[in-house]
């Protein structure tokens, strides 16, 4: 069978008896074994136990016990995040844990009937951007397999693209989520931090870490959303759009001030979009914004450190050089620069609430570029070589400093074939309308219910 085109169209063919869970976790599944080989977005395919979960969703529907828009469907999980009897690897040679438990997103998925597929690939512990760092291959872009998909939630967004499955979970801890949807022209949702339980999810900066959906659409994203918090979705869970003109504000100095050709044509061509339509977009700047990065890294690197360190005594061979280097960096940060960089953190999430005060979201690129080549160190925009990580991280973490929510969605696609992404940032516990915000660009400047591989340009 042809894969759904979304979630949303998923869960009213199973409500209307048109396709069975059955069906749907079959043609998924033949979605894995035809690409996985190549593009190595999974680690543990769970095929005999989402069937056995298909049949008895499809028994459940059929005796009239319908649960709501996830009854049926086929999600993943990245491996990172605890599923219940399946070693959570995260993408590492070190040896993995088997979770007793679910974690409580994934429990929260089940209650609402959705069907775990399996477990994706990543960048390594979540510490990098790329997604090539994996004991397990590493995860290559659906149009361009010498090109990275973005990371660390690089499996997630590659199963998605490839109708793996119809929706992931991913973490984000500096852009994990944003990143890899903006390389591969999907919809990541990083809530606001604290909303959605990391509990059961191995860590990588207990400060900044989110847990956050993955899907095709921004109404696929809401549904998962609202599962995510609550174990079950009805209709009010998908945003409502206003009606009315949207006021945004977009943050010019630093964030584009290095940017690849493509990215900022097709910025530029969406905000001109927004504002035919009679939207209000004004530029500012976020005061500090330039101490990003090194805030950003006085913190991250400490605290992955802390976590890692009994497992680097024991198993440092075992890793990645990259993450290995990275993890030893951290236990050379000083308390001092760790509580300098706490503080810089208030001070950067005040800057981010003035920024949006009197709009309704922040409105930016995602991504400055598209994804790399797998391998490179660096990579062009305007002005020169920038380096690969620093480049990708730039728009997205300090919005896990701050701790406010941020959406990407497809923004089009370059020149060179490959998708971009526009990021949305709300303010502080405004996650919903944010979803709604997202939900009104969305279709204004896409066209519609959103685009795998990046929409239209």
């Amino acid at each position: 069978m042809v894969i759904p085109a979304s979630l949303v169209e998923a869960a009213q063919r199973i409500e209307g008896r048109e396709i069975s869970p059955v069906e749907l976790t079959n043609a998924c599944l033949e979605r894995i074994a035809a690409r996985n080989d190549a593009l190595h977005a999974f680690i543990t395919v769970l095929a005999d136990q989402a069937l056995a979960e298909a049949k008895r969703a499809e028994k459940e529907i059929a005796n009239g016990k319908y649960r709501g828009a996830l009854h049926g469907i086929p999600v993943s999980i990245k491996d990172l995040i605890d599923v219940a009897g399946v070693p959570t690897t995260c993408g590492s040679a070190v040896p993995a844990r088997r979770a007793l438990y679910d974690a409580p997103v994934v429990a929260n998925l089940r209650r609402a009937g959705a069907i775990i597929i399996g477990k994706t690939n990543l960048h390594e512990f979540a510490f990098g951007t790329t997604s090539d760092e994996t004991a397990f291959g590493p995860v290559r872009h659906p149009l361009d397999p010498a090109r990275s998909p973005g990371g660390s939630s690089g499996g997630a967004a590659v199963a998605i693209v490839e109708g793996m499955c119809l929706g992931s979970l991913g973490t984000d801890t500096g852009g994990s989520i944003r990143i890899p949807s903006a390389a591969c022209g999907i919809t990541g949702l990083k809530p606001t931090v604290g909303e959605i339980s990391c509990d059961e999810v191995v860590p990588l900066s207990t400060t900044l870490d989110h847990v956050g959906p993955m899907a095709r659409t921004v109404d696929d994203a809401a549904l998962l959303y609202a599962a995510m918090r609550e174990g079950k979705v009805d209709a009010s869970d998908r945003p409502v759009a206003p009606d009315c003109a949207l006021w945004l504000s977009v943050p010019a100095p630093y964030f584009l001030d290095k940017l690849d050709a493509d990215v900022r044509r097709l910025f530029g061509d969406a905000r001109a979009a927004l504002e035919r339509a009679g939207h209000g977009i004004q530029d500012v700047a976020i005061a500090h914004a330039e101490r990003t990065a090194d805030v950003y890294l006085h913190i991250v690197l400490p605290e992955a450190a802390w976590y890692h360190a009994p497992l680097l005594a024991v198993h440092a061979q075992r890793y990645s050089p990259g993450v290995r280097l990275r993890l030893e960096m951290g236990g050379y940060i000083l308390a001092e620069d760790y509580a300098r960089a706490m503080h810089a953190r208030t001070v950067l999430r005040r800057a981010v609430d003035r920024a949006l005060e009197g709009v309704d979201a922040l409105m930016l690129p995602a991504l400055a570029i598209a994804g790399p080549p797998i391998g490179a160190a660096s990579v062009g925009v305007e002005g020169g070589m920038e380096p690969v990580r620093g480049i990708m991280l730039r728009l997205t973490q300090l919005f896990n400093i701050t701790g406010h929510p941020a959406i990407a969605i497809p923004c089009g696609r370059g020149r060179d074939g490959l998708p971009r992404g526009l990021q949305l940032v709300g303010h502080r516990g405004g996650t919903e309308r944010l979803l709604a915000v997202a939900a009104a660009i969305e279709r204004q400047m896409i066209g519609g219910a959103g685009s795998v591989g990046g929409g239209v340009g």
